[in-house]
């Protein structure tokens, strides 16, 4: 039976186990580089089999929140750097997560204030980004409506996406995972409720809703090889308004079978079920936790190279059922990392969590992020 803390070979790297650090943004980088801070705090989550990097902007227009180190200065690559030596040094592996939000920004964060970009000319409609208020203070504020990228702009994007991932490696990650979930660009071009275009790249026909996030997975191949580079999706996520469609099984099927001929090392799955807007798909009647493992099931099939992540809501029981019965490889743990640096022991020993302080989640220093003890017992 495949054990949930027994090694794993990830596309010929070994994985102290089969538990992953997901990525989540702290926003703890003052100057978008990647801190001695930051450092530290993924060199205390090392014993995570993978640790996947909070989500880490390919270009300054591919972010949308203030405070995230970045991907695309030598500054930022030399930062980064420091946090691959440190996870490597007590034995860890670690991915960067390739970043660009597309219409979920704010022309505050924008060089020279210019709108953002998407796939769509659709404003994000409740979405917020984390930018300079008219006070020019740092503050949640309601994104803008973006500027639709044209034709002969799109590739300038998927080059940056291939320009990062040889960055990333440069900087010591072991690989990078293409964020293609929650809403950020490439859901922008998947979803045909958002995506508006009428060219190549418009949402009319399978290939054409695809041939973007394809195009880019292929660029990035490219540069640092199939072996490295994995990619998360969140079908049926809703985040940032992000409207089901009738097609969703369909284009995330045709996507993953797709991904799974290329031999990515991983394909990365986040359940936003337990947050979903809506619980039910009006097609169907079927809730939307019900639908994810059914295409969890199709997915599997799918990618007979490749390796399946799921993350969301996950706990060490459902994490064990779904490795045993051959659903997933690895699990995916967000939230319970944060406050939990030795979270994989305490997974194994049935130690007792320690719950998070959400106030400092987002920004601010030390406090929140490095300050969290590991275990020490009744």
């Amino acid at each position: 039976m495949a054990d949930l803390f027994k090694p794993f070979n990830l596309s010929g790297m070994t994985l102290q186990n089969r538990v992953v650090m997901a990525p989540m943004t702290r926003s703890r980088a003052p100057r978008d580089i990647a801190t001695e801070t930051i450092a530290l705090y993924y060199a205390q989550r090392a014993t995570a089999g993978l640790i996947v990097s909070e989500g880490t902007p390919i270009s300054r227009e591919g972010q949308g929140y203030l405070f995230n180190p970045g991907i695309f200065t030598a500054d930022q690559i030399a930062g980064w750097r420091l946090t691959t030596q440190s996870v490597h040094a007590v034995g860890g592996r670690i991915f960067a997560q390739l970043w660009h939000v597309g219409r979920v920004s704010h022309p505050s964060i924008q060089e020279n204030a210019k709108a953002p970009v998407s796939a769509s000319s659709r404003l994000a409609e409740g979405a917020t980004a984390y930018g300079y208020d008219d006070q020019g203070e740092p503050a949640l504020i309601p994104v803008t409506a973006p500027q639709q990228l044209t034709t002969e702009e799109v590739p300038r994007i998927v080059q940056d996406f291939a320009h990062a991932a040889s960055n990333a490696i440069d900087a010591g990650f072991d690989g990078v995972e293409i964020h293609g979930a929650n809403g950020y660009l490439f859901e922008q071009f998947l979803n045909p409720e958002v995506n508006d275009r009428r060219d190549l790249y418009a949402a009319d026909t399978m290939d054409n809703r695809l041939r973007f996030t394809l195009e880019a997975v292929d660029a990035v191949i490219a540069k640092i090889g199939a072996e490295r580079v994995g990619i998360r999706l969140s079908p049926y996520g809703q985040l940032f308004d992000m409207p089901h469609y009738d097609q969703i099984d369909e284009t995330y099927t045709a996507l993953v079978k797709a991904l799974g001929e290329r031999g990515l090392a991983y394909v990365h799955i986040m359940d936003q079920s337990g947050f979903a807007v809506a619980d039910t798909i009006k097609t169907s009647g079927a809730s939307v936790s019900d639908r994810i493992q059914q295409l969890l099931k199709v997915f599997r099939a799918a990618l007979p190279r490749t390796a399946l992540i799921l993350a969301g809501g996950m706990t060490r029981a459902r994490a064990e059922r779904l490795i045993a019965d051959g659903t997933i490889d690895l699990a995916g743990f967000g939230q319970p990392f944060i406050s939990n640096p030795d979270l994989v022991a305490r997974l194994r020993n049935g130690w007792a969590l320690t719950e998070p302080d959400r106030g400092t989640y987002y920004g601010g220093g030390a406090r929140g992020l490095i300050d969290y003890a590991p275990y020490a017992g009744a």
